[in-house]
């Protein structure tokens, strides 16, 4: 498992650096898409998740869900263009779960891409996404922002 600030960035999954967003291939076409360990830390404590129905089709770089915290209101985008086949009920009717298991629990919505597995191609994993996440956190001066407290999972 990498780690950045305290923040963990688990190795089976993989993640799109500016959309602050992980993807795990779930091997039957779909994947589940949720907010990095480094996203909730720098939203604070989440009020609100408003995933996007089942059904919903998507573009990349599109908002998957409407994310509330105490900080901060805002989409969560989709790595890739694909159809919303599910979404975490458990995420809406209770938000903090995001914060307190960001890769298990706190899945926002289930997609099967468009692309299929060619729609993963773009995204990172977890270690070789530490130097692209140091630049990123460097160029949005927010290294001295994120101090993950650590979860669940």
């Amino acid at each position: 498992m990498a780690e950045l600030n305290n923040c963990l960035l688990p190795d089976d999954l993989l993640y799109h650096v500016k959309f602050n967003v992980w993807v795990r291939d779930n091997g039957d076409g779909t994947c589940d898409l949720g907010m990095t360990d480094i996203a909730q830390s720098l939203a604070g404590a989440m009020l609100h998740c408003r995933p996007k129905k089942a059904g919903k089709k998507v573009k990349q770089g599109k908002s998957v869900a409407t994310v509330e915290s105490g900080k901060w209101v805002g989409p969560v985008k989709s790595p890739f263009a694909g159809e919303i086949v599910a979404r975490n009920d458990a995420a809406e009717a209770d938000a903090t779960v995001l914060n307190r298991s960001p890769y298990k629990e706190g899945w926002i919505v289930r997609i099967r891409p468009d692309e299929g597995d060619a729609a993963l191609t773009g995204l990172v994993k977890a270690e070789e996404t530490l130097e692209d996440y140091r630049a990123y956190m460097a160029e949005n001066e927010l290294a001295e922002c994120v101090h993950c407290e650590g979860f669940d999972g």
